[in-house]
């Protein structure tokens, strides 16, 4: 479902988000749960930021799928880390996984530094909410 994202010109130029996003009108709400890096058997996959955001989001995708959304519905992601620096040395790399599994759109977004997530391996959390038809 078409959204809007609002950027306002006296904000600095996003990049890799949207300041807001406007879902419209009658569109039905989705929420999604915060997902780990976790594989289909439990388990967190190995390796690091890259190969962790990857699943991570892509577990998030496929949740949002099994609801009948695509990327283009989200309307925000929130995105919790155990590691900051580490996520932002990486974020060119990070950001061509984006594009792979979602393509160029970016919603509004939010970056959360942590000290430990549910799993004590995992390094990244991320929760969306999508606006579907």
């Amino acid at each position: 479902m078409p959204h809007e994202n609002v950027n306002p010109p006296n904000l600095a130029r996003p990049s890799g988000f949207a300041h807001a996003t406007v879902a419209p009108a009658g569109a039905r709400i989705v929420h999604l749960s915060g997902q780990t890096a976790m594989d289909a058997d439990g388990t967190i996959v190995p390796g690091g930021i890259l190969e962790q955001f990857r699943q991570a989001f892509g577990n998030v995708l496929t949740a949002l799928a099994a609801a009948g959304g695509t990327p283009d519905d989200l309307v925000s992601v929130t995105i919790y880390l155990t590691d900051v620096p580490d996520y932002q040395a990486n974020g060119r790399q990070i950001g061509r996984i984006w594009r792979e599994l979602a393509g160029t759109h970016y919603p509004a977004m939010a970056g959360i530094g942590i000290t430990r997530l549910w799993q004590p391996e995992a390094l990244i959390e991320i929760s969306a909410v999508a606006a579907l038809d």
